[in-house]
């Protein structure tokens, strides 16, 4: 979802324009005009300070990951056999040795279930907690995130890499969509857009725009009732494209190549990377889109080897054990484990039987999502599905309930009213409850 496209009919006034200039000499985005520091308020205290939601766009199979079903017939078991884990008991696809080894930090939650199976529906329903509503859009976690809490340093408060996810900031407006990285972290050129001036446009003429602007306002504060913001706006973005913190933040040549090894040479890895990075700089909130997961057919090719031929297999699941094993390890020997809370997830698990085209299609009826850090009891399964993978067998958890428990860690009072542009109050979570074993 992009950001939406302002117009007079939204209120621009001719001073916004000025200042919308001004931000588009910085090289940043209509959108980011209207970015606005976050304020903190009702917080619950919990135990993550950050959270790292790992996407993996299409929907992934939790038969050939996380549930798998070695009993049952072959077009349900499918073509990957199960491993056992560091956890006694606790079994993973044998695509994912990496992340086994690190089972005793994992809670794997296997009776997610929800009735959407529409990927903008199901994206909307698990990247928020709400079901979609023709009305009102609700915002995402990393939106509500950032409108309840403060960044701790001059980077934006909710970081998407390398682009946004389907839900944004809904009702809480354009201030709380993400700052979105773009490129490919994985390319030896790549670079962050917006945080570059753009061409001709050097950091001395960029202070004399910014001195222009102020002059301005001074002039205008005494033709106007009220007297102007303290243009946070662009003071915000001007601190962020001048600061030397931020480049340092988002630039990955600084990493020890051992350490960019460590992570993997693809896109999804290098991302893992640079969330590391981020929450370690003070970002409250990052998402890492690994997209390509609806496997309608052909899942074996892409699941395990990624292309024809492939001699070692770089796939989807074995892109997402180098990147997830290496984030975890590298978070636990930082000593940000315990205060970062990790989430692997899609919106739904495929179908228990193998298609005619050697896929899976679209379930939400029960499906796995992977928690590690911020405080979570590792070493355990929550829930479980049938022995075909159908159904959830016991205690069904849905997004709501995710949303719920998700705020909960992070501090956020699931009961807050947060308020739309209207007025109209709307909770941060409803209907959902705690999961208690992940508390």
């Amino acid at each position: 979802m992009g950001h939406p496209k302002f117009g007079r009919c939204d209120g621009i006034s001719r001073r916004d324009c000025l200042r919308v200039g001004s931000l588009s000499a910085l090289g940043l985005t209509l959108a980011d005009r209207f970015r606005r520091p976050a304020f903190a308020s009702g917080g619950t205290g919990g135990r993550a300070k950050s959270c790292i939601l790992l996407w993996l766009d299409g929907g992934p199979s939790h038969l050939e990951t996380f549930d798998l079903k070695p009993m049952a017939p072959a077009e349900v078991r499918g073509p990957f056999r199960p491993i056992a884990t560091s956890v006694s008991g606790m079994q993973l696809c044998e695509l994912l040795p990496e992340t086994a080894k690190l089972a005793g930090k994992l809670a794997i939650i296997r009776s997610m279930t929800s009735p959407l199976g529409e990927h903008g529906l199901a994206n909307h329903y698990l990247l928020t907690g709400y079901h979609p509503s023709p009305v009102l859009r609700y915002p995402s976690y990393g939106s509500v995130l950032s409108h309840t809490r403060p960044g701790r340093s001059i980077l934006p408060p909710y970081v998407a890499i390398p682009e946004s996810l389907g839900a944004g900031a809904g009702f809480l407006g354009s201030e709380c969509e993400p700052f979105v990285a773009g490129g490919d972290p994985a390319k030896p050129d790549f670079r962050v857009r917006d945080l570059d001036f753009f061409p001709e446009v050097d950091a001395a003429r960029l202070g004399r725009r910014r001195e222009y602007l102020e002059a301005f306002d001074q002039v205008q504060a005494g033709l106007e009732t009220a007297a102007p913001d303290a243009d946070s706006e662009f003071d915000r973005a001007y601190r962020l494209v001048t600061s030397g913190q931020a480049k340092r933040a988002f630039d990955l040549s600084l990493e020890p190549e051992a350490v960019r090894a460590r992570y993997g040479p693809r896109t999804f890895g290098q991302s893992c990377l640079l969330a590391r990075r981020l929450v370690e700089a003070g970002v409250p909130f990052v998402s890492v889109s690994h997209t390509g997961w609806d496997t309608h057919e052909g899942l074996e090719l892409s699941l395990k080897s990624g292309y024809s031929g492939a001699k070692i297999g770089v796939g989807l699941i074995p892109t997402f054990d180098l990147g997830f094993s290496a984030l975890l390890s590298d978070l636990s020997e930082r000593g940000l484990l315990d205060e970062t809370l990790v989430i692997a997830m899609g919106e739904f698990g495929r179908t228990p039987k193998i298609n005619t085209r050697g896929g899976r299609d679209h379930w939400p009826r029960v499906f796995s999502v992977v928690l590690a850090g911020g405080g979570v009891p590792g070493g355990q399964v929550i829930g479980a599905s049938d022995r075909m993978g159908e159904s959830p067998l016991d205690n069904p958890v849905t997004p709501n309930d995710l949303a719920h428990t998700l705020y909960t860690l992070l501090g956020v009072d699931p009961d807050r009213e947060l308020q739309t542009a209207d007025g109209r109050p709307v909770p941060v979570n409803q209907g959902g409850r705690l999961i208690r074993e992940l508390t």
